[in-house]
């Protein structure tokens, strides 16, 4: 009778369920983009602040300081509010101010409003030649607004609307981009939601009202605020439409305020600040629903 000796069983050093590690090569080469794109939007900032920096140091220097050259704007350590101080005492900047507030205001929600239901009817129903609708709407970002100004204007003369507010908003509500970027926002829905409201009994007005618009807040956010600022940068269309000064827009107001300067530089700049202000502050609120709109990430997890 053999006895037969038992093997002692040798364990591995390395255990099954051990997380596998990563590579050093790949964090490297992880934080040196970080690093390399860290170093890029740093250089992109300067280069974009540099601009607004001189443009507001303009404003603040005396006018005949400013005549002579940036070495003279740059050398110049007596700041002075003159130029802001002009605008409030000669213009109706205030005025200006409510004037582009309304047009900017009211064309935005209009201009969400049926922009949205636009884009939910081709994104969510199925009609014969939905396509060539689509190919229709989209070929209009191919058209130049100049090329329209003369037949708005004879519309709007026809309708007895020139010197209105609605002469500076109609126009403006059509947005053929605002159309497409619903639509594809929408299209990134998922329909399962829409056939749980309809087995709930929702129609296509619920659907859209309690369905879809509460999950685009995002992008309805993002077309809201891109649409206010165009309206309120819109300089063609209110100088062609507008002539009571009570009623005109600040990119307007400016401009003729401006034609009287000639070589002020420093007035020009000011005015060019006192436009922007209000578009930074409004960016600077809500510049996370801008990013998620654009980009799409409205729907997480």
């Amino acid at each position: 009778m053999s006895a037969t000796t038992a093997r002692p069983r040798m364990k591995s050093p390395i255990s099954a369920a051990a997380p596998a590690r990563t590579a050093p090569s790949t964090r490297v080469s992880g934080r040196t983009f970080n690093i390399v794109a860290l170093i890029v939007l740093i250089v992109f900032a300067i280069v974009w602040l540099i601009p607004s920096l001189f443009a507001l140091k303009t404003s603040l220097t005396d006018n005949g300081t400013a005549a002579l050259g940036a070495s003279a704007i740059l050398g110049d350590w007596n700041p002075t509010l003159a130029s802001y101080a002009s605008y409030f005492q000669a213009g109706d900047i205030w005025n200006w101010y409510i004037a582009s507030a309304i047009t900017s205001v009211f064309t935005a929600v209009l201009t969400v409003f049926f922009a949205s239901m636009a884009a939910f009817a081709l994104s969510r129903l199925r009609f014969r030649f939905s396509n060539v609708v689509l190919l229709l709407i989209v070929l209009g970002i191919m058209i130049p607004s100049q090329v329209l100004i003369v037949p708005i204007f004879q519309e709007l003369n026809a309708m007895n609307l020139l010197n209105t507010y609605w002469s500076v908003i109609f126009p403006q509500v059509p947005a053929v981009i605002a159309v497409f970027i619903f639509k594809q926002f929408f299209d990134g829905i998922p329909r399962e939601l829409e056939e749980a409201a309809r087995i709930d009994g929702a129609g296509l007005w619920k659907i859209y009202w309690s369905v879809v618009l509460p999950l685009s807040r995002p992008v309805l956010a993002a077309v809201t605020i891109l649409t206010f600022v165009g309206v309120w940068n819109n300089l063609l269309l209110p100088l062609f439409v507008l002539s009571n000064p009570n009623l005109m827009t600040i990119p307007v107001g400016l401009a003729t305020v401006q034609g009287s300067f000639g070589q002020r530089y420093a007035d020009i700049q000011a005015g060019a600040i006192l436009a922007a202000l209000p578009l930074i502050i409004l960016y600077l609120i809500f510049q996370r629903q801008i990013v998620e709109g654009v980009t799409g990430s409205g729907l997480k997890g």
